[in-house]
């Protein structure tokens, strides 16, 4: 059976697509790099937001105009309405987040060990999901009460997944030649607090450290109260990459409280400052919500003001999208839409001028570049699309192609795209 995979959502979503690709795998099926070729197309889909889930319909109607024979919807939008989900032309089958695990196994009405028994190394998948970086999910649910969120909802209360499980992901991903593992989860920060014995996130990290020969490890989004100042000093390994995504959502003591964020300015002022101590090159990129229930002008001014202050590298501005069923929904004082995209207009320009200042401070220097994309452009060579460790997107031409591979860059330019670079000889 030829199977094609597409999901939209955060790096735990990209993360499961892998694990369903390396199951179909082994259970002696094809992954396709279009809808249209394939027999079966799963859909892993997302609710963070409004927009998010109108993505996730779309995807499910564009695989089903492309020629899908059948199509299975899974992840967080399917889980919130399963009835929407069945409704959407195609599909055959729909699996909650608790069951996706089991995904593959009912799909193919056969027993999850009669294809999870053998080690089979990672293969990236084909297509739009081509990616060089290996998403190992480490951990799922979220025991936060954040106000605006809906993926407790969808995703429930959370759950490690034990060392040696994480291993085996890691040595498959390095059997499939991956250079770079990045560990994703909801809630990634509380990793360990569930197991039997319980651990911590910086254990694992050094775990994976010192049992593996990862050229690069990369962690996706943490929150900032996990985080003791004594977790930067894992920064001592140059293969962490130097890349700390902190969602602040706001940068207002009274909005936060709204939010039921267990942080201050304050706090995230020390934290961000003690990450840039251990780790002066860092690149802190954070997330950030415009006009929140009962955000006033003035709140939405010390928001933007504070995060000013911090230098980020970068960040993601949503503007606030009420989810049905959370807390935040039912808040009164709703900021209206058109004032929402206002204020993520003026986040948008603020990030748009420390992402620019962070990238002009590398200019001149020599980099490590993982490649991971090219097209030929001709007698030039080969025009390489990459990422630093510290997350800075780079541009080179190449005389052949270095697909997954991790080259010295002199970096050179900024231009509208990213950082213009020469390869090192």
């Amino acid at each position: 059976m030829k199977v094609y995979l597409d999901t939209i959502g955060c790096r735990l979503n990209q993360s499961e697509i892998e694990m369903l690709a390396r199951q179909f795998r082994a259970a002696g099926h094809t992954l396709v790099e279009s809808a249209k070729l394939a027999d079966l197309a799963v859909v892993n889909t997302c609710a963070v937001t409004e927009a998010a889930a109108s993505d996730s319909r779309q995807k499910v109607r564009q695989a089903a105009l492309a020629g899908a024979g059948e199509i299975v919807v899974t992840g967080c939008w399917a889980t919130i309405d399963p009835a929407g989900a069945a409704a959407l032309p195609k599909v055959k089958q729909v699996t909650p987040n608790v069951l996706k695990d089991q995904l593959v196994a009912q799909v193919l009405q056969t027993q999850v060990q009669d294809f999870d028994r053998e080690f089979i190394e990672r293969e990236a998948i084909p297509g739009a999901r081509l990616r060089t970086r290996a998403f190992i999910k480490v951990q799922d649910g979220c025991n936060n009460r954040c106000t605006f969120c809906i993926t407790t909802i969808a995703r429930g209360a959370a759950r490690s997944r034990p060392v040696k499980a994480v291993l085996n992901d890691v040595f498959a991903a390095l059997a499939g030649g991956a250079q770079e593992v990045v560990l994703t989860g909801v809630h990634l920060g509380c990793w360990g607090y569930d197991l039997p014995q319980p651990q911590t996130l910086a254990t694992l990290i050094k775990i994976l450290l010192s049992e593996t020969d990862l050229p690069r490890l990369r962690l996706s989004s943490l929150e900032p109260w996990d985080l003791a100042e004594d977790f930067f000093s894992l920064w001592q390994d140059r293969r962490l990459c130097r890349h700390l995504h902190l969602p602040l959502q706001s940068g207002s003591s009274a909005t936060l409280r709204r939010m039921g964020r267990k942080t201050t300015p304050e706090a995230f002022a020390r934290l961000a400052a003690a990450a840039r101590q251990a780790c002066p090159d860092i690149a802190i990129t954070t997330d950030i919500i415009a006009g929140f229930p009962g955000e006033t002008q003035a709140e939405f001014e010390e928001s933007l003001a504070f995060t000013a202050e911090m230098n980020f590298a970068g960040g993601h501005v949503f503007p606030y999208s009420s989810r049905p069923g959370t807390v935040a929904a039912r808040m009164p004082a709703q900021v209206p839409p058109a004032v929402r995209k206002q204020r993520s207009a003026r986040f948008l320009q603020l990030f748009a001028q420390a992402s620019e200042t962070y990238q002009r401070r590398f200019i001149g220097a020599e980099l490590p570049i993982l490649w991971e994309s090219a097209c030929s452009v001709g007698p030039e060579g080969w025009q390489m699309s990459g990422l630093t460790d510290n997350y800075l997107r780079v541009y080179a031409l190449a005389p052949q192609r270095l697909w997954n591979q991790i080259s010295r860059v002199q970096l050179k330019a900024l231009t509208q795209r990213g950082l213009w670079g020469e390869l090192v000889e």
